[in-house]
């Protein structure tokens, strides 16, 4: 099997009034995958999660990440997928013990189920992050079609997505009618016809230029801009700091105990380890009370 780039293409077909994304992931989708044993079912949901945040980044106005996030009481807790503006991406899948066998119908996780988008970019001038979020309820069996009930709902635009992973790769293909009166009348249509004939193992096995030249080439599509991706994690001791203040000094001193001298925390996304001590845990809150006058307590 040859090693195909990971990337994300976004592109036009000018003529039809339609504007796409491919995404292909092969050394980024094992990164995230070999961070922990999933069964066969998780990990192809995680790889479509993965291809779908890249292909939402390519999508959206995306200035910071953009995350997937699946909870349920069902067989998945929960399921997370990120994308940068950057082009690094990360996720994670838990599960819950006790649930129901594992299955690929979205369907069978329940109907408290529900799949959230979220965006998340810088504030302006330094301040606090602007953050949207659409919500969906699951009643579609794939996630592809998950993510097209949430067009359909949000943005009023027939949409087209693809989505596959095979364990070893993921990728995805996403169409989408450009606002307005772009394009002739039957573009869309025509655009989603061959749309119909990708399947998802050609969909794997082709780089994103290639899908969208073995489908459009009639279309004339315009490639527009290409991005490399790969796996990274935004975890930092900073955030892991963060993280122990908000717990309380009462906690962060119980988990030193705990931990027989170090309080630790793993980073479930990435494995990076980091340790406090007694001494680094008073120093964090020393700095902490310091930083900003202590808050007026409840009685």
């Amino acid at each position: 099997m040859s090693r195909i780039p990971d990337a994300q293409l976004r592109f036009l077909l000018p003529a039809a009034g339609v504007r796409g994304v491919a995404v292909h992931l092969d050394e980024t989708w094992r990164s995230i995958a070999e961070r922990a044993q999933y069964p066969a079912a998780a990990a192809e949901l995680l790889g479509e999660a993965a291809a779908a945040a890249a292909l939402l980044t390519g999508h959206a106005k995306v200035d910071g990440r953009l995350s997937i996030q699946l909870r349920s009481r069902g067989a998945i807790g929960t399921l997370f997928a990120e994308c940068t503006a950057a082009g690094t991406l990360r996720g994670i899948v838990r599960l819950n013990d006790g649930a129901q066998p594992l299955s690929r119908d979205l369907r069978a996780l329940g109907a408290d189920a529900l799949l959230a988008l979220t965006i998340e970019n810088p504030g302006l001038g330094g301040g606090e992050p602007l953050r949207y979020q659409g919500l969906v309820a699951l009643h579609s069996e794939r996630l592809d079609g998950a993510l097209e009930d949430y067009f359909r709902q949000s943005e009023q635009l027939p949409t087209r997505l693809l989505l596959a992973c095979d364990g070893q790769r993921a990728a995805g293909l996403l169409l989408q009618k450009l606002p307005g009166e772009e394009g002739d009348e039957d573009g869309f249509r025509r655009a989603s016809a061959l749309f119909d004939t990708l399947g998802a193992e050609e969909l794997l096995a082709l780089p994103p230029a290639e899908v969208v030249h073995r489908l459009f080439h009639e279309e004339a599509p315009q490639l527009v801009g290409e991005k490399p991706l790969r796996f990274a994690c935004s975890c930092s001791r900073e955030r892991v700091e963060g993280m122990l203040v908000s717990l309380g000094r009462e906690e962060a001193d119980a988990a030193v105990e705990a931990g027989g001298g170090t309080a630790s925390v793993l980073c479930e996304f990435c494995g990076q380890d980091y340790g406090f001590d007694a001494p680094q845990i008073a120093a964090l809150f020393a700095r902490e009370a310091g930083a900003q006058p202590a808050a007026p307590r409840l009685q």
